[in-house]
């Protein structure tokens, strides 16, 4: 099981959103919303236990940041990382870091040479190098009532309340 949060306690991380989905579809629309604002250089850092609704989320980001709804988004489960060329130039990189046993293996990877140059959208976040935690976006998933899936955003206000604010919208 993973930590329940990835903060550095040296940085000023707070809660900067809760909300709920009440259906895969709620969720798909935030990652959209999502997808639209998020900028180059973006680290998402997507925890939460196994089925929560990682995967589903970033599926959703990358379809919405590919402008197709039907591209095909496989789990990088077995691949570790997955790569995605937006219409807009950007790149999209999508790891799963469930089967890393090292924090140094994400550079066995190109997880640090992508940082800056793409959006990556990082599910296991808490098997990376601690480093890397102090300017991401942590997106945390709960199973809810009925199958709805609770989300909280947490990340450092300066950098990430104008993004909050236009998803949240």
């Amino acid at each position: 099981m993973n930590k329940p949060s990835i903060q550095d306690p040296t940085m000023p991380n707070e809660t900067l959103l809760d909300l709920v989905c009440l259906s895969e579809q709620d969720t798909a629309a935030f990652a959209a919303r999502l997808a639209a604002h998020l900028e180059t250089g973006s680290l998402v850092a997507l925890t939460g236990d196994l089925g929560a609704g990682k995967s589903t989320l970033a599926r959703a980001f990358i379809r919405a940041r590919l402008e197709d709804d039907e591209a095909e988004v496989p789990s990088p489960t077995f691949t570790l990382v997955q790569t995605y060329d937006a219409p807009d130039g950007t790149e999209v990189w999508h790891a799963d870091l469930y089967r890393l046993t090292d924090p140094e293996e994400v550079y066995e990877l190109g997880l640090d040479e992508a940082r800056d140059d793409a959006i990556c959208l990082i599910e296991w976040p808490d098997r990376m190098p601690e480093s890397w935690w102090q300017d991401a976006l942590e997106i945390t998933l709960e199973i809810g009532d009925a199958g709805a899936r609770q989300l909280s955003l947490r990340g450092d206000k300066t950098r990430w309340s104008k993004l909050v604010a236009e998803v949240a919208a």
